[in-house]
């Protein structure tokens, strides 16, 4: 009986001693910092499960007794769920800080910038360089693009908000179009509807060929409702247009980077030397400055400019003023003559 009783006394003061090197282990479990010297970064994929995640970041050597930590998980946060995303991990950071960011879903966040100015090929060739963007459209055409988007049959040009995009890794880039497609239709529509009065577009697609034109035409922001009223004017007196963005949208790749006498005679649909009134499709992306301008035009008498190599215009009333501005600011170019600096793709 003696033996006994000590044994189980023994087996007591066993058990007691494993509970008690348990509950440190947890308690230092929950308490200690990460195990790294430089920021990281971490990926949840979407459904992943904590018990999943403590064991890859324990497997990487980040942590230590990810065992109790799925415990503490089961035990504090039953039912709860940690949000997919990409996530960073700083030196000092500690597991109730990630645990915290995980339920938070601070994920780390991206920019990208579609500028206004630029063509549908330049706002492909941006998404493709955005490397935590999931690439879906590099083997698409664009007729399939829109196709996908709900808007079949419609050019693209012309059809997504010059604006700052923010997304997380493993966004695709579709979604990012679809985004900026809904917010360019949404602007649209809310500038149309307060058009100001006897403008000459049949529809609001007509306004925002208008606006890429506007936008293509100077690089001063202050100009554009005057570029847009010589435009305006242009069109109800019947007159051809004449804008060189258009002549360079409809030559294509065949531009570099001069407009000669042949090509303002060549006809294509975008050539507004040629054609009369408004090319068929927009010939660039827009802000919603632009798209104003071509709703709320400015008064006045001009009806021609002419680009004086700053970025900015000369603007005539007439003919003869006209070519004197010409003969001023063109026919003796300077070397750094430019009539509006090109959309960057540096962003």
């Amino acid at each position: 009986m003696r033996i006994f009783l000590i044994v189980v006394a023994v087996l007591i003061l066993l058990s007691g001693s494993v509970v008690g090197v348990g509950y440190w282990k947890y308690n230092n479990a929950l308490q200690q910092p990460l195990l790294i010297s430089s920021e990281q970064t971490i990926v949840v994929p979407v459904g992943a499960t904590p018990n999943v995640m403590f064991n890859q970041l324990e497997q990487k050597g980040y942590i230590k007794d990810a065992f109790f930590l799925k415990l503490y998980w089961r035990l504090e946060n039953q039912g709860k769920t940690i949000h997919a995303g990409e996530y960073r991990l700083t030196p000092g950071m500690d597991i109730q800080a990630l645990i915290a960011i995980w339920l938070k879903g601070d994920v780390i966040l991206y920019r990208v910038t579609l500028v206004d100015g630029w063509s549908f090929k330049q706002v492909r060739r941006a998404l493709a360089k955005q490397e935590a963007l999931k690439q879906s459209i590099a083997a698409m055409s664009d007729e399939q693009i829109m196709d996908t988007l709900g808007e079949t049959g419609k050019h693209p040009e012309g059809q997504f908000f010059a604006d700052t995009y923010v997304y997380m890794r493993g966004d695709t880039d579709l979604s990012l179009l679809k985004q900026a497609h809904k917010r360019l239709v949404k602007v649209l529509d809310e500038e149309w509807e307060n058009k100001a009065d006897d403008l000459p577009y049949e529809n609001a697609y007509q306004a925002l060929i208008m606006a890429s034109i506007i936008e293509r035409e100077t690089g001063v922001p202050e100009e554009r409702p005057q570029i847009a009223g010589v435009f305006v004017r242009r069109l109800q007196k019947n007159m051809l247009l004449q804008t060189d963005p258009t002549v360079i949208y409809g030559m294509g790749d065949n531009y570099r980077g001069r407009i000669t006498r042949a090509d303002l005679k060549r006809e294509t649909p975008y050539n507004t030397y040629v054609i009369s009134g408004l090319p068929p499709t927009p010939i660039a992306m827009v802000s919603r400055k632009a798209i104003h301008a071509a709703l709320h035009p400015a008064d006045g008498k001009f009806l021609y400019f002419v680009a004086k190599g700053d970025g900015s215009h000369e603007f005539s009333e007439n003919l003869t003023e006209h070519q004197r501005a010409v003969r001023k600011y063109q026919l003796n170019r300077r070397t750094d003559y430019r009539s509006s600096p090109p959309p960057s793709e540096s962003k």
